[in-house]
């Protein structure tokens, strides 16, 4: 299959997909929000979009595509990144304890706390089961057009996803932030919110290593 530019459509519309469902990233988006304020959750989403763009190399050198010959490989990835679902899920449960103060709801976050979210989300989108599983399944088949070479088509699928995680994740962040003000942040409401999006990656962590293990 080649992906002429009327393919780029489709493409969008399956990344699209990928994305809107809920899973690490959007999870990790809403946590930083909850935790650090609305710059909190656009450094994730950034780190996040800066992560997508290294599957899309990944992809593209052929890298990812050893991982059919080495199932075991998959599964040991698998088997990482539903650990580190879990001690992301873990560190949200815990930090709740303390969220809702009042010098927190609004206010700009640690300087040295942005370079740590970002750096987490950029692991928590190169761990992620189901980029490799897409970067494997679909991006391979858009990758080879006889308008362009592989490296200006990466670039150009690189850019679709890259817009895609900033709208859908940066829509997260906004409406996180959104509720926060229009329940009026309140320290209990807050708890819960941190609370339910670790159990989330909690959740999503033991289904992984479920997966992983058959």
């Amino acid at each position: 299959m080649t992906a002429a530019a009327p393919d780029l459509w489709l493409f969008f519309l399956l990344v699209a997909g990928v994305i809107a469902l809920p899973g690490m990233d959007m999870a990790f988006v809403g946590g930083s929000t909850l935790a650090a304020g609305l710059r909190g959750g656009l450094v994730a989403v950034a780190g996040i979009v800066t992560g997508g763009g290294i599957h899309v190399l990944v992809g593209a050198t052929g890298i990812a595509a050893l991982m059919l010959w080495h199932p075991t490989a998959y599964n040991l990835l698998l088997a990482a990144g539903a650990v580190y679902m879990a001690w992301i899920g873990a560190s949200l449960w815990r930090a709740s304890g303390t969220a809702g103060g009042e010098a927190e709801s609004d206010a700009a976050p640690a300087a040295d706390t942005l370079p740590t979210i970002f750096g987490r989300a950029v692991l928590t989108c190169l761990l992620n089961p189901k980029a490799y599983a897409f970067m494997l399944a679909v991006l391979p088949a858009f990758l080879r057009t006889p308008e362009h070479t592989i490296a200006v088509q990466a670039l150009r699928l690189s850019a679709i996803i890259a817009a895609t995680q900033a709208v859908v994740y940066g829509g997260v962040a906004l409406s996180v932030v959104h509720a926060r003000r229009r329940t009026g942040a309140s320290a209990r409401g807050q708890r819960w919110a941190m609370r339910g999006v670790g159990a989330t990656l909690l959740g999503g962590a033991l289904l992984t290593l479920l997966l992983a293990w058959r």
